[in-house]
């Protein structure tokens, strides 16, 4: 089946779905509640572990998922007020785990140990959704698609731009970051993506690239970077499928829009 590009809103713009991520960190989640000792000593954390044993993230609000979050890099400190500290600051549970490490520390009482929990639970949905997509059909996984690129590049601030590999029959070989800075003609050779994918024995690519902005409209550059992507790819036999910008809460599919 050809792949047609990733599905789009009436607008252009498809809203990224939250539910699906969200379902991810709390699988995550539930996991470093089993692998990180916290202190059983702690009646108020044993108590929050328990309603979130019980009844998921739904049970817990913001501030004490942040807290147990903070606790899995500082088992033996009450968290309680840094927690609240940083939902005040950053409004959501979200923008918390979006949240920028120096901006985090400047909470007081959060240093690098307490925002372990954090990273680690980024790193480890990031990972997790990566491999939910490798060797599997993207035109049967686009959902999953967005997820991983939405959990990895959203919120993030610098722009990153990455390149999916896939083979014949359009399944991921590989996700490679091409580099990180800001998108322009000078930053992205395509020659470096046209060398990964002979390397990779690529049949065709999806370019992708996240706007710090929150707004996933393509700029003149980002038209003309991908034209040029196209082209030198085409002298080699090799496909770009799309280029996706991930926003805030969306994203841009080129080939939706027929752009390519």
């Amino acid at each position: 089946m050809e792949y047609i590009g990733l599905p789009m809103c009436n607008t252009g713009f498809a809203k990224a779905k939250e539910l699906r991520p969200i379902a991810v960190f709390a699988k995550i989640f539930d996991i470093c509640i089993l692998i990180f000792h916290m202190d059983s000593r702690l009646g108020h954390r044993e108590r929050l572990r328990e309603k979130f044993m019980k009844s998921g993230l739904k049970g817990l609000h913001d501030y004490e998922v942040v807290e147990l979050l903070l606790t899995l890099g500082t088992p033996r400190k009450d968290c309680k007020e840094q927690a609240k500290a940083l939902i005040k600051k950053f409004k959501t549970l979200r923008g918390v785990i979006d949240g920028d490490e120096d901006e985090l520390q400047e909470i007081d009482g959060i240093g690098p140990k307490n925002i372990f929990g954090m990273s680690f639970v980024r790193e480890m949905a990031e990972r997790y959704l990566e491999d939910r997509i490798v060797k599997e059909e993207i035109y049967r996984t686009p959902q999953d698609v967005v997820d991983y690129l939405y959990v990895s590049m959203r919120g993030l601030k610098r722009e990153i731009f990455k390149t999916l590999f896939l083979d014949v029959k359009n399944r991921l070989i590989a996700v490679e970051r091409m580099f990180k800075g800001t998108v322009s003609s000078s930053a992205v050779y395509p020659r470096d993506i046209v060398k990964s994918a002979i390397k990779k024995d690529a049949s065709s690519v999806i370019l992708v690239h996240n706007h710090p902005s929150g707004d996933p409209t393509p700029s003149s550059e980002d038209k003309r970077i991908t034209k040029d992507v196209v082209n030198a790819l085409k002298a080699v036999d090799i496909r770009v499928l799309d280029h996706i910008i991930i926003g805030d809460n969306r994203y841009f599919s080129f080939a939706s829009e027929k752009l390519l």
